[in-house]
Formats: C-alpha cells, sequence, structure tokens
C-alpha cells in the first residue's frame, strides 16, 4: 500500500496537469457581487456553511466564473487533503500514538492506494475517488476504541471530505452549465491561463 503523501503527490501532480485545461464559459454579465455568487453555488452543495466559509476568501480571482471556482475549490479540498494526508504520515512514524493494532491498521487504510488511479479520464472522477478514499479513511477508525488520535484523525478526514464534496459539486455544476450552455447557443470555451 502507498502512503498518503505518495498519493496525495500523485493527485495533487494530476490534477494540476488536467484542471490547467479546463475550459471557462465565455463572460457572462451576473447581477450578482462574486461573494453572492459563491454563496448561492455553495447552496447546491452538502455542506453550504463550509463551502461559503472555504471559498469567500477568493471572490476576486473567482468573480462569477464556475470553472475558477471549481478549479479554487479542488485547491482548497486539495490543501487540506495534503495537510491530513501529512499529519497521518507523521502519526504512523510516531511510536506515542499507542500500540493499539486497530489504531495502526486504520491509520495505514488512510486512504488506500486502489482508489488513486491515473488513467482516471475526468476531474469530476478523481474528485469522486478522493470522497471514496476519505470515507475508507473514517471507516477504518469505526472500531477503533475512543481516544484523543481517534478523535483528532476522524474529526481531519471529515473536514476533508466535506471540502472534497463541495468542490466536486462545483466541478458538477460547472460542467452541466457549460455543457448546456453549449447546446443552447454554440457558446465556445477558452482555456484558463
Amino acid at each position: 500500500m502507498k502512503s498518503l503523501p505518495s498519493i496525495s503527490m500523485h493527485f495533487l501532480i494530476f490534477l494540476f496537469f488536467f484542471l490547467h485545461p479546463i475550459p471557462t464559459l465565455g463572460s457572462t454579465v451576473y447581477d450578482t457581487s462574486p461573494t453572492d455568487y459563491i454563496r448561492t453555488s455553495c447552496s447546491a452543495t452538502l455542506y453550504p456553511d463550509l463551502c461559503y466559509t472555504s471559498l469567500s476568501g477568493y471572490s476576486n480571482p473567482v468573480q462569477q466564473d464556475p470553472a475558477r471556482l471549481a478549479r479554487i475549490a479542488i485547491g482548497v479540498s486539495l490543501s487540506k487533503a495534503r495537510r491530513m494526508a501529512s499529519y497521518v504520515s507523521n502519526l504512523t512514524r510516531e511510536t506515542a500514538y499507542g500500540a493499539d493494532p486497530q489504531a495502526s491498521a486504520a491509520l495505514h487504510d488512510s486512504p488506500g492506494s486502489e482508489s488513486f488511479r491515473f488513467q482516471m479520464g475526468n476531474v469530476q472522477t478523481w474528485m469522486s475517488v478522493a470522497l471514496t478514499d476519505e470515507e475508507t479513511c473514517t471507516d477504518g477508525f469505526e472500531d477503533v476504541r475512543e481516544g484523543p488520535l481517534k478523535t483528532e484523525v476522524y474529526e481531519r478526514a471529515v473536514e476533508v471530505k466535506k471540502l472534497t464534496s463541495n468542490a466536486l459539486a462545483l466541478v458538477n455544476s460547472y460542467a452541466e452549465k457549460a455543457v448546456s450552455l453549449s447546446f443552447v447557443n454554440g457558446a465556445k470555451f477558452t482555456e484558463l491561463t
């Protein structure tokens, strides 16, 4: 099994190379502010409050561009996932977490290497895989006895899972808008630079 930092680094490299050519919708004028746009977009996610608080600071670069919002949401999720991976990696190297074999096994399963495959063809699939992997990490701790290690890892994994869920919802929303707009009026797409 690969370690968390190794998997996260592969995932990060894949997403940034893959996301570079993500198309943006032609400029459309909206009557809302960029922060209102983020709030409205986040209302379609499972965790709208976390979505808004994690993305509202990026209102200037986002403006009202769904591609940029999706890209930034992925970046926020990846950043949190990398911090989580580093935290878990450090825990697995420490002996201070105790000799509990269930906790040790749960740490080594957060996340498993099977979920991350470079042959996945699109961002939605990758975000879904990341979400599933985060589920595996929290599921691995269900049988571990209560304690500070379980609480800390579980809370961090749940936050990463929520941020990833929000990013996936925004990517899906962007994809739906891009497809429907291109069918309706033959909109042209430009690449993010």
